[in-house]
Parts: C-alpha cells; structure tokens; sequence
C-alpha cells in the first residue's frame, strides 16, 4: 500500500518545518516513488495516490506532471504529426483547431470531460455550425489525445462521439447562376471557378496549386501526378474547348506578367504572378450579388459529376475525370435537381401520348376516351 506524508523541510532560518503540500510515496516495480500531490487536501492527494497504485497494477508506465499538460500543447504535438507526415488535410486541420483551441486549449488536458465536449458541439451548433464541420473538429480533438497516449504523456482521453452527418449532397450550379458569379469576380478569380466548374477538382489542393509542367496544350490535357491528389492517385483530365480556351488566356496573362515582373510564374492561377491562397470573402460577395447566397466551392465538384452523368459519360469513366476513388461516394454528388425531374416527366409524358396515339389508331373514339382516363 501507498502512503501520505507531509515532508519536513528547514527555512531560510534552519528552522524545521512540516509541508502543507501532502506528498505520495508507492511502490513500482522500480522501487518506491515519491511525488508531490501539489495539493494541500488530503482526499485529493489519496485520490492521487490510489491512480498511481491503479497505474502500476495495470502494468501501464507512469505518466508524472499530466495534470500540467494543456490542450494546446497536444494540438501543437498534431501540427508536428501532420507536418512530419505530409498529410494534405493541414489546411482543414488549422481551420478546425481556429474553433477548438479557444473552446479548449486553456484547460488542463486530464480535467476535460464528456460533458465539456458535449457543451463544446451545442455552442456551435448554436452558431451555425454543421455537423460534417463539427466531427472535423472533434477528430482533430480525438487524434490529439490520441497521439498524447501513444507518446505516454497521457493514459486517457474523454468520451468524444461523432454525430450524424446527412451525406446527401445538394448544392450545385446550374449554368445561369454560375455564369452570374463569375461575372462579379475579379479577372484573375474567374479561370479559377471556369476550371472547377468543367472538372470538378478540389479547388484550395489541385487547382489552386497546379503548376503548368501539368497542362499539355499539344496533347489537350491537364494532369495530376501521384501523390498531389487526396487519393494519391494520378489523374488526366482532356480538355474541353471551352476549358481550352480559358487555359490558352490564362497562358497568355501568366506571359504578360513575367515580362513584367521578370520572374517565372510556375502556377496556372495567379494575382499578377503571385499564388492564389484563399479567395473566400470575394466569392460570398460575388454569391451575394449573383442572388444565390450561401453557395460553396465545392459545389463545383457536385456540378461536374451532375453534367457528366447528364453527357452520358460512363461512371467508371466519369469517376476517373473527377478523381472520386469509390462509388459510393460518387453517389453522393451524382444528385438529381428539380430541372432534372421536370425533363424527365415531359419525355415520359411524350412517351404515353405516343403510345396513347398509336392504340388509338385502332379503336374507336369510346375506346380512346377509356384509354386516356
């Protein structure tokens, strides 16, 4: 069994004195270890002792100093990992940890508890968070703690449960709407949002970072090479006149701008040779202006996928062009509009009229009258 002790210590003046700090002393397979509880409560320094004594009879290393480790200081640890990794979602992590540090990086990683994440997911609902961003943001939160244990800097992590996310996707461009925004943004934006509306590729990883070794105007193609897409999986995408001719332009303009500036431009998309980052405030505004607010980029890749199965163009085929690695999630973006509905009556109404004409023309007009009721 362990033990509590207050220590004796001597002051400045060689007086003897005894601790109000309790301290801990137990047996490890080391030997006996002795720590500062860094409380003056007996109950929270027994509580204290009986987690270390439960530590070692599990047969788990000991974890000293956890209750000085913040929340930050495990998403600082995540940012390593992903850096050190290469992984592609360090945009998406840096977005999701602006919402979760303010919430949590203040506390004390061991003290925060089910219903802290619980609280965390009802304020942001509550500004109008979706569940899709909510869970990102909780599994960075997840992956944290998890990486703390596997470094032993921790032994738990609270309860974190995803929520229900409605997969179905809904946004996309109909062609009118899509020409309105490109209209009220800026020259260098709208090759941009011309190349993700024909291909449907991931605007802030593929087309915002592509470079033209890619663009092969002699062959008619644009390609991704392994490793610089999300899949990690290369990709071919043959030009359409229409993109032709946008990339043609831009080729022109990226001419333009090295003979001015005398440097090399490597990027397709530009302002004036420099990279595009983010245009996020430039395209709710032009959404606003256009009348269809609330609209995302990403509502470009479910119009792709939506034209291509309108062209006829084969799933496998369709899947290879966009650069969705199964079919299930394929499915999602491949939605129906209202437009599309509405088409499909009118050709099924032709197509009962027709028949209705054809039987009519060996019945009489009693029979024809029954028929059509």
């Amino acid at each position: 069994m362990g033990t509590l002790f207050l220590p004796r210590y001597k002051n400045t003046k060689g007086e003897t004195k005894v601790s109000k700090v309790w301290h801990i002393r137990y047996r490890t397979n080391a030997g006996l270890v002795s720590e500062s509880s860094k409380t003056t409560s007996q109950a929270d320094a027994r509580r204290l002792l009986r987690q270390r004594e439960g530590t070692v009879a599990d047969g788990k290393p000991l974890v000293k100093n956890a209750d000085r480790i913040l929340v930050r200081d495990l998403a600082e640890s995540l940012k390593t990992e992903y850096k050190a990794n290469g992984r592609k979602s360090v945009e998406r992590l840096r977005y999701s940890l602006a919402h979760v540090l303010p919430h949590f990086g203040h506390r004390r990683a061991v003290q925060v508890a089910a219903q802290d994440v619980i609280d965390y997911v009802a304020f942001r609902q509550e500004h109008g968070a979706s569940n899709a961003t909510i869970n990102r943001e909780l599994a960075a939160l997840k992956r944290a703690y998890t990486l703390a244990m596997e470094s032993e800097r921790l032994h738990r992590r609270p309860p974190i449960k995803m929520l229900a996310e409605r997969n179905v996707r809904q946004g996309f461009f109909e062609r009118d709407a899509f020409e309105a925004v490109r209209r009220r943004l800026l020259e260098p934006l709208r090759p941009v949002v011309t190349f993700a509306y024909v291909t449907g590729w991931r605007v802030p990883s593929e087309v915002l970072t592509m470079t033209w070794n890619r663009v092969d105007f002699q062959a008619g193609t644009v390609r991704l090479e392994p490793g610089t897409t999300k899949n990690d999986e290369a990709r071919v995408f043959f030009l359409t006149p229409e993109l032709k001719a946008s990339l043609e332009a831009q080729r022109a303009a990226t001419d333009a701008a090295q003979r001015e500036t005398g440097a090399i431009v490597p990027w397709v998309f530009h302002r004036d040779g420099r990279p595009i980052k983010d245009f996020r405030t430039a395209w709710t505004n032009a959404c606003k202006a256009a009348g269809v607010p609330g609209r995302i980029v990403h509502d470009f890749r479910r119009t792709a996928v939506r034209n291509l199965e309108r062209a006829g163009v084969s799933r496998s085929v369709a899947m290879k062009m966009t650069g969705h690695k199964t079919e299930a999630v394929y499915r999602r973006y491949a939605i129906v509009s209202e437009g599309d509905l509405r088409d499909a009556a009118k050709k099924l109404g032709a197509l009962v009229q027709e028949v209705v004409q054809v039987d009519a023309s060996n019945l009489g007009s009693g029979d024809v009258t029954r028929l059509i009721n």
